[in-house]
């Protein structure tokens, strides 16, 4: 074992979690698409996304959270807009479907608009707007979920961290990905903290008396990216997303006397047909010029390299595919505990 914990090949790992969510009852193929995303987002280094959040998924599915055989639905298609009803199913399974039928309204109609109600965590949103990059349209993805995060001036939860992420097509270069969350740092990166037993940086989040602190076993709240303009940010997003979805997620839980609970998040998915606008291959060769025009801008003191966006993750890509992905000890013991339950056998190491 090394340093940092056990290293796994993508490929296993992705065997690993297929296995797992097959043996909770989830069918082959939505499990293969729920370990793909996973696996992804610990290939790109965000390792708050991947499979450290396998553990609590599992709790979810057992406590009806997630359902692990869902009925999703589409209720509406008119236009270039469409309307999704998930069923409590897997995040990424739902998102990856609301992408597809946004990409499909976008062949129709120029532009996808699809809202997707009662989803559960939807991961590592980047992975959607690619789809739509990959396909060759400009794709936005934007989830909403219930309280986690002090609304600015606040010292309790009246926001959430609702992440948004925009993809569009290179033509030599791989698609520009911005990937954020309104936070100043996800739940997914307190989690990482905690299986890896480190501080977290201030401005990361509030404990329950409302005081900032540096221990990620303290977190009652996270707190917003840029103070107002991050919590202003969230709620256009549930004003947007949650009510466009009528299902409302920040009111109904701040109310007096309101006990928050439940998983419950809704999730947009749009697909921009770039061609409607210009000609799609110059557009792809400006996107090269503009990455290649900041990689050549003057680098600041103590800078080693200029990214475009989403070129930290390839970065990490890259070498993650070539070496392995490393799982800190905690991620590995815990997943160890569940694959035991299961009677599955922990990914061989490199």
């Amino acid at each position: 074992m090394s340093k940092s914990g056990h290293i796994v090949s993508a490929a296993t790992l992705k065997s690993f979690a297929e296995s797992i969510f097959i043996s909770c009852g989830v069918a082959g193929d939505h499990a293969e698409t729920w370990a793909d995303i996973l696996v992804w987002a610990n290939l790109r280094g965000m390792d708050s996304h991947g499979v450290l959040r396998i553990p609590r998924y599992i709790a979810y599915m057992a406590n009806g959270n997630i359902q692990a055989q869902p009925e999703i639905k589409v209720e509406k298609r008119d236009g270039a807009v469409a309307i999704m009803d998930s069923n409590w199913a897997p995040g990424p399974v739902a998102m990856t479907m609301a992408m597809d039928e946004a990409i499909g309204r976008a062949r129709e109609c120029h532009v996808g608009w699809c809202i997707v109600r009662n989803i559960t965590h939807g991961g590592a949103i980047g992975y959607y707007a690619l789809q739509a990059a990959q396909a060759g349209f400009a794709g936005i993805v934007i989830t909403a979920s219930r309280p986690m995060m002090a609304y600015y001036g606040a010292k309790v939860a009246g926001a959430s961290t609702n992440p948004l992420a925009i993809a569009v097509p290179g033509g030599e270069h791989p698609p520009l990905l911005l990937d954020m969350s309104t936070a100043t740092a996800s739940m997914g990166k307190i989690l990482a903290a905690q299986d890896a037993g480190t501080p977290i940086p201030d401005g990361w989040g509030i404990d329950a008396d409302g005081r900032t602190t540096n221990d990620a076993n303290a977190v009652a709240s996270l707190m917003p990216l840029g103070g107002a303009k991050g919590s202003g940010l969230s709620m256009m997003i549930e004003c947007m997303v949650s009510l466009f979805a009528n299902n409302p997620l920040v009111e109904p839980n701040i109310r007096p006397g309101a006990n928050p609970t439940g998983y419950r998040q809704n999730g947009l998915a749009a697909a921009i047909d770039i061609s409607a606008f210009t000609d799609l291959d110059t557009y792809r060769g400006e996107i090269d010029r503009l990455a290649q025009g900041l990689k050549a801008l003057p680098r600041a003191d103590g800078v080693e390299e200029i990214y475009a966006p989403g070129e930290r993750g390839d970065a990490v890509l890259a070498e993650r595919s070539a070496n392995g992905i490393p799982l800190p000890p905690v991620t590995w013991d815990r997943l160890e505990v569940e694959a035991d339950k299961l009677g599955i056998a922990m990914p061989e190491t490199l």
